[in-house]
């Protein structure tokens, strides 16, 4: 595929499914009544949706707008048999198109294959989408990364075998062919970051994820929204609703990390004036609270087994009935978004989160990457925190020096955002007082960020690993932003490592012998060739500095100065 980046191929790919399903369509007893509508490709490998592309049948024009998004239930039986999905969405039908037809899909109760809920049927019926086919994206290695899914509009058909039969197999082969380009391709060069007061930075690492969650933001399904602690769920969770229909409305927050587990129940539903000890006056709860708007339940693992089955009844009927209270169940119109950084596909296993609402809540479920996924964000997101420290009214301006900037970056952040906040905080601070209360421009210089990070927790035994792998992802993150067209980043290059680590060793010893003993390099030593060694290692450092451009930065630069100097053996 010559397809340079995602857009591009998915764009070839959906022409082509397209193709093939109007081929089967002329060919049916419905070519006068039915009409193919759009495409939709869908990365998701496995932990939530990363990439979302459409484009409608007749125009050939990108959809703005998400199409028919496979249950949770649907996409674990995709995963599971890798078969192909028809539903009949007015008949609220499905069928899986197994090759063993000797496995029958449980299609009722705990477990069952699902049908779409009633705001993907709603959707999809206001579109005229009367029937649709799901093909899994199979992967070479055996997994699935994610669905191609072709909507039609043919009421006539309904309860009727479709044109899925006829076109199934080619469709499904196109997607088997194009999957490994789909699922791996790079993003293409995303559109201008589109920012505000809510959502203040947007790097090129995270442009096309946060245009996916601008379309998933508008529709009414569950939001699932995982990642660790500190990036940045609740300020997202909060410009999904500005993002939605339901931005007029209240912007609720459950944090259950506050709430004990007795009295969850009573925050999420409300309660009547003396339904438990202590409730002394009428309380609306929660959902009552985010009536018409949006609620944001934040750490939904927390939630206890009691709660998670009046949640999950509230999610399936859209009722509930606050505590205590004998009048009657109340329309809960509301959108759910959630919150978790935990797996919760262990809680289900573990038994502590209910398979059901598991299934139920993960309709749209998007995983948001750690900072050190998106170190090109460390100095946007650094500025905006010292704006906002400062004051946007002050007439003096604050700013980080470039060192300072470039400390951050090489700077490993397990806490994400909420620490980065943390380090810039203490730094102004710090910087304010080295001014003295004097007037003018403050500057946070790097001795400022040196000693605000010297106060964070010291790295505990085995984080080696987890900054190696955060530095590994910082690479492969850089082959992406370059992409196939500039031949991505050869992975020798990651040899340059080596060398660093010499160089460190020797500028935290001052001694060449020393930090070859120290890294098991004796034997070097002993042949009188760790000079060599270091001058072949130093090579790798300048080649990898060369294919990367601009400078080395002021801690390596210092090093490289220090590895450079004299060179000839002191023993003869």
């Amino acid at each position: 595929m010559a397809s340079g980046c995602f857009e591009e191929a998915a764009e070839v790919v959906l022409g082509t499914v397209l193709a093939d399903a109007e081929e089967a369509l002329a060919g049916s007893a419905f070519a006068s009544r039915g009409r193919l509508l759009c495409a939709m490709v869908y990365i998701h490998p496995g932990d939530g949706y990363r990439r979302v592309f459409g484009i409608e049948h007749r125009a050939r024009a990108r959809v703005e707008q998400v199409g028919y998004v496979a249950s949770a239930n649907v996409w674990r039986w995709i995963v599971e048999h890798r078969c192909s999905v028809s539903i009949d969405v007015e008949l609220k039908a499905i069928r899986p198109w197994l090759r063993d037809q000797q496995l029958r899909p449980v299609l009722d109760g705990p477990g069952a294959l699902g049908l779409p809920g009633p705001e993907s049927r709603e959707r999809l019926l206001s579109r005229e989408a009367s029937h649709v086919h799901v093909v899994p994206l199979r992967m070479p290695d055996g997994l699935v990364g994610g669905t191609i899914s072709i909507e039609a509009s043919c009421s006539a058909a309904t309860g009727r075998e479709f044109i899925w039969e006829a076109c199934n197999d080619s469709v499904q082969l196109c997607a088997d062919i194009a999957a490994p380009y789909l699922c791996t391709l790079p993003n293409g060069r995303p559109q201008a970051a589109v920012t505000d007061e809510l959502l203040p930075v947007v790097g090129a690492s995270t442009a096309n994820l946060i245009e996916m969650l601008r379309v998933f933001a508008r529709q009414e399904e569950t939001l699932l929204l995982g990642g660790a602690t500190g990036v940045g769920k609740s300020r997202l969770a909060r410009w999904c609703h500005h993002q939605s229909r339901r931005r007029a409305g209240a912007f609720e927050v459950l944090d259950l990390v506050s709430v004990p587990e007795d009295l969850q129940m009573a925050e999420l539903f409300g309660w009547r004036r003396g339904a438990f000890t202590g409730a002394v006056k009428d309380n609306p709860g929660a959902i009552a609270r985010a009536q018409g708007g949006t609620l944001f339940i934040d750490e939904i693992d927390k939630l206890s087994l009691k709660a998670q089955a009046g949640l999950l009844h509230v999610l399936e009927e859209r009722r509930y009935r606050p505590l205590g209270d004998e009048a009657g169940e109340r329309r809960a119109d509301v959108r759910f978004i959630a919150g978790t950084n935990a797996d919760l596909r262990s809680s289900v296993r573990g038994a502590r989160f209910r398979e059901d609402l598991y299934y139920r809540i993960s309709v749209l479920p998007v995983r948001l990457p750690p900072l050190a996924e998106r170190l090109d964000e460390v100095p946007l997101w650094a500025a905006y925190m010292v704006r906002r420290r400062h004051g946007d009214g002050s007439r003096h301006q604050a700013r980080l020096a470039t060192g300072a900037v470039d400390l951050l970056v090489e700077a490993p952040w397990p806490g994400n955002l909420r620490q980065l906040d943390n380090v810039v905080r203490r730094a102004y601070a710090l910087a304010l007082h080295d001014r003295g209360g004097a007037e003018g421009d403050l500057v946070l210089e790097r001795r400022h960020v040196e000693r605000a990070l010297a106060y964070e927790d010291v790295a505990e035994p085995g984080s080696l690993l987890a900054t190696l792998w955060q530095a590994a992802g910082a690479f492969v993150q850089e082959a992406e932003r370059r992409g196939h067209a500039r031949g991505g980043l050869q992975l020798d290059l990651c040899d340059a490592f080596r060398g660093m680590v010499l160089g460190v060793a020797l500028q935290r010893l001052g001694d060449r012998e020393q930090a070859f003993e120290l890294l098991g390099q004796g034997q070097a030593l002993r042949h009188r060739n760790h000079h060599k060694v270091m001058r072949r290692e130093l090579e790798k450092i300048r080649e990898l500095m060369h294919v990367l451009g601009g400078g080395a930065g002021h801690g390596l630069a210092a090093l490289l100065d220090e590895i450079e100097g004299p060179t000839e053996p002191r023993h003869g």
